[in-house]
């Protein structure tokens, strides 16, 4: 193998697959990144054999071939060098790969490709077109409710369902619950519902960064896997079997009071709540009191910490029903006013028992986001 690229286009490759690399494996090959040459292109994969990338970048090939080297020494290396053309070149009898780069010259030891695992090509003409933007803004919707420990280890995942022109993505930890759906410019061929891992979404949103080219998701029968397919990049993830809860049964179906705020207004109020409630639970107290003829309504929210002290906030409200106190995780009020872009927002309560849900307002309603209650205090 004899190829020459930019050390600005393989630093972003190597920054993209490495997140696929394996930190703890009884696999040596597994802390390595493949190096390959593809059709006068360089190919980049690593995996932990539940998540694969792989990326390809521009390069001039003068022989072919492939090795797979030590992800950090190469990631560390190649970041160290300076912008312009680097050289690389394997001596494939002792598995050695020469890197040079401006004055620098280096030796890595690598392992011979053929341990690598491999990580099969997608069918595309199978696959479900997305729109990166709508993909892109439905995972930072919902990826933040999936639960984080594995003693649940479906709530982990992201449920995706495709029905016809529909897509949907939901995400519970069991406390909250956020689902968003986009329409399909293609309708799909047929229903597709799959659980896929939390953490493979975070990385496809990596990895499309300011991409706006379409991008497609294949699900290969028999397999147990998700491939997305970007126009430099492929991300395979293993999907979490069993089945994902059936969350239409947490979304309440009515509500007695409709509180309309300021998002950012609501946000500000929750994270200064926060300050004094995160030695609590994150529990903070929501008191909803109607508007007479000619004044507003009136959302006061309340924190206090036996170490830190009290906080109140008082936020202006258009309230229709009655008034309402309940006590939510605040924390979790964050997470959803943070994704939501609307000028302002709608909390549906019942009572201090029932669950909250949070919609944006106006002229959207493909995002809704459910959190349970807390116990109120005295």
């Amino acid at each position: 193998m004899k190829v020459t690229c930019l050390q600005e286009n393989l630093a972003k490759g190597l920054s993209i697959v490495s997140r696929a690399v394996a930190s703890r494996s009884t696999l040596p090959v597994l802390a390595n990144v493949l190096i390959a040459t593809d059709q006068s292109r360089l190919r980049l994969a690593a995996t932990n054999l539940e998540l694969g990338i792989t990326c390809w970048i521009g390069a001039k090939v003068e022989e072919e071939g492939s090795t797979t080297v030590p992800a950090k020494t190469f990631i560390d290396l190649v970041n160290t060098l300076p912008q312009g053309t680097m050289d690389m070149g394997l001596n494939v009898r002792t598995q050695t790969l020469n890197v040079r780069g401006g004055a620098f010259v280096n030796d890595i030891k690598c392992i011979d490709a053929q341990e690598f695992p491999i990580i099969p090509p997608a069918d595309l003409s199978q696959g479900i077109s997305l729109n990166v933007v709508d993909l892109r803004e439905m995972i930072e919707h919902v990826i933040f409710a999936a639960a984080t420990d594995d003693a649940r280890p479906i709530l982990t995942g992201v449920l995706v369902k495709v029905e016809g022109e529909k897509l949907t993505f939901a995400a519970t930890d069991g406390f909250r619950l956020s689902v968003r759906t986009a329409s399909l410019s293609t309708p799909a061929r047929e229903n597709v519902t799959a659980i896929i891992p939390a953490r493979a979404l975070a990385e496809l949103a990596r990895a499309l960064g300011d991409e706006s080219e379409g991008l497609v998701m294949v699900l290969p029968p028999g397999r147990g896997q998700v491939i997305f397919h970007l126009k430099d990049v492929e991300i395979v993830s293993q999907l979490i079997e069993g089945n994902f809860p059936d969350y239409q049964h947490i979304i309440p179906k009515s509500f007695t009071t409709r509180t309309v705020v300021g998002t950012q207004g609501f946000l500000n109020a929750c994270k200064a709540a926060d300050i004094f409630a995160r030695e609590n639970a994150h529990t903070a107290r929501l008191k909803i009191t109607p508007g007479a003829e000619m004044t507003p309504g009136i959302l006061e929210m309340t924190a206090q910490s036996a170490e830190t002290g009290s906080n109140e906030a008082k936020v202006d409200a258009t309230v229709d029903g009655g008034g309402v106190e309940v006590a939510f995780n605040v924390k979790y009020l964050v997470d959803a006013l943070n994704v939501i872009k609307t000028q302002n927002v709608a909390i549906e309560t019942s009572t201090s028992t029932a669950p909250g849900v949070i919609r944006p307002v106006g002229g959207r309603d493909d995002y809704l986001y459910v959190v349970m209650p807390m116990r109120l205090g005295k």
